[in-house]
């Protein structure tokens, strides 16, 4: 069964991807779109390393 912490992944992840997605087409008109691009990239990436430091906290207090 998936949690909310799943589904928040997931979708993190689709974003991600999309994002990539966009950038290796050759979507961005210049270097702040690049920059700004790469920017949400990290921040996507940033919030899902928080979700799983999250998970394995409370798998961890449910292990005690």
């Amino acid at each position: 069964m998936k949690t909310v912490y799943d589904v928040l992944i997931e979708k993190l992840e689709e974003a991600k991807t999309d994002s990539m997605q966009f950038l290796v087409d050759g979507g961005v008109k210049d270097f702040a779109e690049y920059k700004s691009l790469c920017g949400e990239i990290r921040g996507l990436s940033a919030a899902q390393e928080e979700i799983k430091d999250l998970v394995r906290k409370l798998k961890e207090e449910d292990d005690d």
